[in-house]
This record gives C-alpha cells, sequence and structure tokens, in this order.
C-alpha cells in the first residue's frame, strides 16, 4: 500500500506520514485543498489553503456594478452548458474545457457588455469551474450541472489581482469595497469569491494559502519539539451518540453528558407560516406577472430573512459545540449515519434534516486536523443500542420507546443514549488498537430464518418516543 492510500484510509495521520518522508517536498490532497510538505533540516512546514468569509457594505453604484457581472458570469454558464447539453445530444460526446473557453473572444465581440461589465478572469473561472461540476457528476459526487437563476443566491470568484486595503477589498472593476474583518488575514491571497444571498448581503470567502510548523520526530536539534509549541491540548477519548431529543450524548469513559437538541426551525415555524400565507396571498397588480410583482418579491425575501435566521443559529451551535469538544479531547469517535436514508421516514423527516447531523461531523472532522486529532467512524449497523457496555450481551429486539433497560445476563441498567455512546467508545478504541483498521462494515441485515436465539429487554421506564434513527 502507498503511503497516500495508508493516508487516505486513515491509517496515520499527517504527522506519522512526514515522519516515514524523507524526500525534500512532498505534495498530496487533503479535503479536495492541496497541502505543500516541506522538510528541510528536521523541520517542516506545511502549506495549507484556509478560506476566511467577510461581510462586505456595497456603495449603491457598486451593488449596480456587482449585478451586472453576476449577470454576465450567469449568462455565460447558461450559454456554455446548453452549448454542451446540445453537442451530447447531437454526437455523445461531452465538450472539452478548451473548446468552451475557446468561445468567448467571439462571445465578447457579439455582446460587447461581456467585456465592459464583467472582469475576464471571472469568465475564465466560470469555464473552469462547469468543468468541475460535470467531473463531479460523472464521477459520481454530484448531481448534473443546473442552470442559473438570478432569482437565487448568486457568485463570481476573481482568481487574481484582488487586493486587501485597510479594512476594505479593492477588487478588479468593482473598485474599493467596504469590508467587516472579524480575524486578520494570514498568508498569501489566493482566489476571492464575491456572494449575494438571497436576502441581498454580500459576502467575500477569501482562501489564503498559510505556512504552519510541524513537529519533527522528536529530533533534539528541533526548536519546535525542544519548546513544545504546536503540542496538542485535550487528551481524552470522546464517544458520541446523536439523536434528536437529545442532540448528543458524549462519553468519556467515566461520565456522560447530553446536550440537548435546539430545533431552530421548531421555534420559528409559526413566523415562518405567518409569512408563507402572506406571500400565497399576494395577488398580481396592474397586469404585471407574479415574478414581477414588487409586493411578491418583499414577502419572498421576508421568508428568505427567516430561513438566514434559522440557518445562522443552527450553524453558530454547531460550531461551538464542536470546538468545545475538540478542545477537550484529542479522539472523537461517531457512527457513520445513513443521514439520506434516514430522510425518507415522512414523519421524521424535518427534524432530521433541522438537526444538522451531517454539518457537525464536518465540522468535528476538520477542526481535529487542524489540531492533528482524530475522528473514527465506526459501521453504522454496529449494534450500539442493543448491546450491554459492561458483558457485551446482545438483545434480540429493543424498541424505540424503551430508553431505560436491564441487561438479562449481568442484571446491569442502562440508560439507552449513554449505554449507546458508551459502546461507540469502546468499538473506536477497538479499531484504534488494531492499527486503524477497518471498522465495523454494512452488512445486509438478516433474515427472519436466520434470527439468532435471544431475551428481550426487562423496561424499567418507558420514556416517550424519541430514537437516534440507527439502523439497529
Amino acid at each position: 500500500m502507498s503511503l497516500i492510500a495508508a493516508y487516505n484510509r486513515n491509517l496515520f495521520n499527517l504527522r506519522s506520514l512526514i515522519r516515514i518522508l524523507n524526500h525534500s517536498v512532498f505534495i498530496f490532497c487533503t479535503h479536495k485543498l492541496p497541502i505543500f510538505v516541506i522538510l528541510t533540516n528536521n523541520k517542516e512546514v506545511i502549506k495549507l489553503l484556509k478560506a476566511v468569509k467577510v461581510r462586505l457594505y456595497p456603495t449603491t453604484e457598486q451593488e449596480i456594478t456587482l449585478a451586472k457581472s453576476f449577470g454576465c458570469a450567469r449568462w455565460y454558464w447558461n450559454y456554455v452548458l446548453n452549448a454542451c447539453i446540445q453537442h451530447y445530444e447531437e454526437t455523445g460526446q461531452s465538450l472539452k474545457l478548451s473548446v468552451y473557453k475557446a468561445y468567448l473572444p467571439q462571445l465578447k465581440l457579439e455582446h460587447p457588455w461581456l467585456k465592459e461589465d464583467c472582469y475576464s478572469a471571472v469568465l475564465q473561472c466560470v469555464a473552469i469551474n462547469l468543468n468541475k461540476a460535470y467531473t463531479n457528476f460523472f464521477e459520481g459526487r454530484a448531481k448534473f450541472p443546473r442552470f442559473k437563476s438570478k432569482h437565487h443566491k448568486q457568485s463570481i470568484q476573481y482568481p487574481q489581482n484582488v487586493k486587501i486595503v485597510e479594512n476594505c477589498l479593492e477588487i478588479p472593476k468593482i473598485g474599493v469595497v467596504k469590508a467587516v474583518f472579524h480575524r486578520p488575514i494570514e498568508g498569501k491571497v489566493k482566489t476571492v469569491t464575491i456572494s449575494k444571498t438571497p436576502t441581498d448581503k454580500y459576502f467575500a470567502s477569501i482562501l489564503c494559502e498559510t505556512e504552519e510548523a510541524v513537529r519533527c520526530a522528536g529530533s533534539p536539534t528541533c526548536s519546535i519539539c525542544r519548546d513544545g509549541t504546536n503540542q496538542p491540548t485535550g487528551g481524552k477519548t470522546l464517544g458520541i451518540d446523536l439523536g434528536l431529543k437529545d442532540f448528543a450524548i458524549v462519553h468519556d469513559g467515566e461520565q456522560v453528558t447530553k446536550y440537548s437538541n435546539p430545533k431552530y426551525l421548531k421555534r420559528h415555524e409559526k413566523n415562518l407560516a405567518r409569512k408563507q400565507k402572506k406571500f400565497a396571498r399576494v395577488e398580481t397588480r396592474h397586469g404585471a406577472s407574479v415574478q414581477e410583482s414588487n409586493s411578491r418579491n418583499k414577502y419572498r425575501k421576508l421568508i428568505a430573512k427567516v430561513h438566514e435566521r434559522v440557518s445562522n443559529s443552527r450553524q453558530d451551535f454547531l460550531h461551538k459545540l464542536s470546538r468545545k469538544l475538540v478542545d477537550d479531547s484529542q479522539v472523537i469517535i461517531v457512527e457513520n449515519l445513513n443521514v439520506k436514508g434516514m430522510v425518507q421516514n415522512r414523519k421524521l423527516s424535518k427534524s432530521i434534516s433541522d438537526v444538522g447531523w451531517g454539518m457537525f461531523v464536518n465540522f468535528l472532522d476538520y477542526k481535529l486536523k487542524q489540531k492533528e486529532g482524530r475522528l473514527v467512524e465506526i459501521g453504522r449497523f454496529f449494534p450500539s443500542s442493543k448491546t450491554c457496555s459492561s458483558c457485551d450481551h446482545v438483545l434480540d429486539e429493543l424498541t424505540l420507546d424503551i430508553r431505560e433497560w436491564a441487561c438479562p445476563k449481568c442484571k446491569a441498567h442502562h440508560d439507552r443514549d449513554g449505554n449507546a455512546a458508551l459502546n461507540i467508545r469502546n468499538e473506536g478504541l477497538r479499531i484504534l488498537s488494531m492499527d486503524g483498521g477497518n471498522p465495523v462494515l454494512a452488512m445486509p441485515r438478516r433474515s427472519k430464518t436466520n434470527k439468532p436465539k435471544g431475551r428481550k429487554a426487562s423496561v424499567n421506564d418507558a420514556g416517550s418516543l424519541h430514537c437516534t434513527l440507527r439502523s439497529v
């Protein structure tokens, strides 16, 4: 097995990989972002790509210029996507990137506003992004590219010539735009993506290349190792069971901590329903179409503000909780939940979509990698709820309404969620003890004829219907 394949399978972390390598420069990718590792004289420097999102406050004239740039980029995207679809229908083959990049000179002659209203590099990025969209589609990572509309989120990308001037961004053909930097911009600016939300707010995502020092293999000549800097904080191993009533049940091997689910969407349901009702009652006035109705656009924006508030509140909660858990631990173990399959449950789909399990796991993943931690995902069919954490006895059946149960073998009393979190932690430690071996694979369900014999749990207290919606 190559070093790259071993790293991608999480058999060892980044620091272990650096210690193994003896080359002067090594390049590999993680999470679609390139990392450059430079090793010289027992000192390792990693070049990372990090993005910082800042709020923009353009003037009225700058908003008009941005709207023109958004329109040019959107028009070129739809034009090329339509050309690719027609070419595939006629020949059965897709267009190459170089082909629709060559369309630009002739299009700028036919449509002078493409050259006057939009920066040339923005249109080049549109072609590159469409090519990436097709690549992701053919490799099964995304759906087929769609045509863009002016009624949704707008974005353009600047690959060069964007400068930071004090508390402003200097953007080609836009000018100096006021910005609010909540943290310093470190490193070399690579690309800047300008976006406009449905609530008419402007943001800039600034991608920077930074250098970070990594401790080497314990060399006494290395100042980083000798001074003890860049040492990971928090040495706990946490097992996390995700649910709906309690968002996260965390077990550190000694005690259980439960974090309740804030249910942000449910808090705003009445307000959202009231504004959606007003939005539906807006009628066409003065013969204008529904799309051109100012009243309809007004209420559409009010609804978008409610959804934005819900989304921001959810992300704030997930960021704070993930940061707290990462700071207190070095290894976090979670289940590999099939969220896409769970939302097929028509009774719980809204609650599952609102809770944000997938986003939470992604936050844990990148924050652990920043501090050289580990995120271990166990198999989704591992029976964490039905397994006794004391004697490893597996129950034959455990209905969803049973929140506490007693093991029929060792008579130990268990809280359903706390026991599941402890079992997840123990299974993750078992995987780590096998030198990062594969977790429990998702096996097909057993048929009734092959069902092993077992005894049901004795019910001590039946609570309300709440489950973590695992497959077992």
